[in-house]
């Protein structure tokens, strides 16, 4: 079947061309994200990709799966990119103040990634990963997963999505990227050691189920906290090592004291400004931040939050305040209150 498919494809059937591809599309997307860091960045590289593939497919000799040539296309383009653009953060924005925060916790490196809406894995293909995969699918699109693949080298960073969490053979990564094994197992121990160094202990039983009554009860309590302007029920809901961040800011806010600290010098807090609209992003709860406006009934998008739950606790808030993310994630620009 796959045969007679091909053979059309090569002959410029555009359908038969999608009927190969387009079973992938998706996964290629996800796979291309958790590389480049950044969803539009992703599906320009799928774009990309699949073009590559059908002026190549004459070249295509069928040694490995259509699958495999996917993905060697799609992660070398992501490199690719990489090397053009070094994905640095993005540069303030002209006339945009400094932030006026407390002293943080820590300064990180600053690193530049967007969060991925979740309603974009309701087709996504239920692949079981390959027998060499250390991860699940739900802990590899985790934030705090995607940010610490951001801090990799490119190249260590696609080894490591290659092998721990598609589970690719050491062999087909080395033919994916023309390299060798020898030279894929070194690189990959290196992307392993420094990734654990930044991954919170990994216990897959710690958090609540998605939209179970126990992530429901906990995030409404959040919502409220945050609605009220109630920093001590917001802190009470957090663990004791709980961490605030704001990609691509470098700063990090960790406990209880800084994390309240934070919060209570917000020019908005206090007044019941904040209104949350729910969504989900990264597999993890997720909210839509609005300003009220003190003239009118209107409140004005002010970027968006994830959170990453412990047990009955919140042990991470990640804010990003690009307003750009939110129609990715369903969400309006103002509403009306």
């Amino acid at each position: 079947m796959i045969e007679s498919t091909l053979a059309r494809a090569r002959a410029g059937d555009g359908e038969a061309f999608r009927e190969l591809t387009e079973p992938y599309r998706r996964e290629l997307q996800l796979h291309c994200y958790r590389i480049l860091g950044s969803v539009q960045d992703a599906e320009d590289t799928v774009q990309e990709t699949l073009l590559a593939a059908w002026r190549g497919l004459g070249g295509f000799q069928g040694r490995a799966s259509v699958r495999a040539w996917l993905y060697r296309i799609a992660t070398n383009r992501c490199l690719n990119a990489l090397r053009d653009t070094g994905r640095r953060p993005q540069p303030q924005q002209p006339g945009r103040p400094p932030l006026d925060v407390p002293e943080p916790t820590r300064r990180s490196e600053s690193t530049w990634f967007e969060p991925y809406p979740d309603a974009l894995l309701d087709d996504l293909p239920d692949t079981a990963p390959g027998p060499e995969a250390r991860y699940e699918t739900r802990e590899s699109l985790a934030l705090a997963f995607v940010a610490g693949l951001q801090r990799l080298p490119p190249r260590q960073r696609a080894v490591l999505v290659l092998r721990d969490v598609l589970g690719f053979r050491a062999a087909e990564v080395a033919d994916l990227l023309d390299s060798s094994g020898v030279s894929v197992n070194s690189t990959l121990q290196r992307a392993r050691a420094t990734l654990d160094g930044q991954l919170p202990a990994r216990d897959r039983d710690l958090a609540p189920l998605p939209r179970s009554p126990r992530e429901r009860e906990l995030v409404g309590r959040f919502v409220e906290a945050m609605e009220s302007s109630d920093v001590d029920r917001l802190v009470a809901l957090l663990t004791d090592d709980a961490w605030l961040t704001m990609p691509p800011e470098p700063l990090e806010y960790q406990g209880h004291a800084a994390i309240s600290r934070f919060y209570r010098t917000r020019p908005w807090w206090g007044g019941r400004a904040l209104r949350l609209v729910p969504t989900r992003a990264n597999g993890q709860p997720a909210f839509g931040c609005y300003l009220r406006d003190p003239q009118s009934p209107i409140a004005h998008a002010y970027g968006l939050v994830v959170l990453a739950l412990e047990d009955d606790r919140i042990s991470a808030i990640t804010r990003f305040g690009d307003n750009s993310l939110l129609p990715l994630l369903g969400l309006p620009r103002t509403l009306r209150i």
